[in-house]
């Protein structure tokens, strides 16, 4: 299906330093970009991806640099194609060579999909496995020390401080300028 409206492109890094030139550059000339900094495995988060749903029209292409920049998982990563094909979008993935659309032949775009994202999502494993046996390697070897602790030993005693004297732990994390759950876990490790 050629496109008829706009070609919008979607980029996502997974943090604020990351940049997403790389995948600007291979989705090429676009009318429109929408982008978000965000890891993507929560959508809730994601609004540039919101925002994105909400613009295209029917006869639009969404562009993509590759499947992996959309979803993380198959079925998120189904349910986004879905969800832009049933508004008449055609979505295409660059590194995959790849455009779904729906009409004629999306029997067979929908396994081509299917098996394109299982591969995409068994690479992601493959690499969150490699990476942890780094650092168990790393670990016995002692060289890997972990992520620099967030919230000093000052910071943590002034919480127990403020905790003791009745002070919400959301008020305190937010004081802090840190999650709750880094609170949490600031209280207890042991130093």
């Amino acid at each position: 299906m050629a496109p008829q409206g706009q070609v919008v492109g979607y980029v996502r890094v997974s943090s604020q330093d990351q940049n997403p030139a790389r995948q600007v550059e291979a989705i090429g000339n676009v009318d429109k970009i929408f982008e978000d900094r965000v890891s993507g495995g929560s959508r809730r988060d994601r609004e540039g991806l919101g925002a994105c749903l909400v613009y295209v029209r029917e006869g639009d292409l969404v562009r993509v640099a590759s499947m992996d920049r959309l979803a993380r998982s198959l079925v998120d990563l189904q349910q986004l194609v879905d969800e832009f094909v049933a508004k008449g979008v055609a979505v295409e993935f660059v590194k995959e060579a790849v455009t779904y659309a729906g009409g004629e032949g999306a029997s067979t775009s929908r396994l081509m999909l299917q098996l394109l994202g299982a591969f995409a999502e068994f690479e992601r494993s493959l690499i969150r496995e490699r990476q942890a046996e780094g650092i168990r390697l790393a670990r016995a070897a002692g060289r890997y020390k972990g992520r620099a602790r967030v919230l000093t030993q000052d910071q943590v005693k002034e919480a127990r401080e403020l905790i003791a004297a009745g002070v919400p732990k959301t008020r305190i994390a937010a004081q802090l300028g840190v999650d709750r759950s880094t609170l949490h876990r600031a209280l207890v490790r042991k130093e």
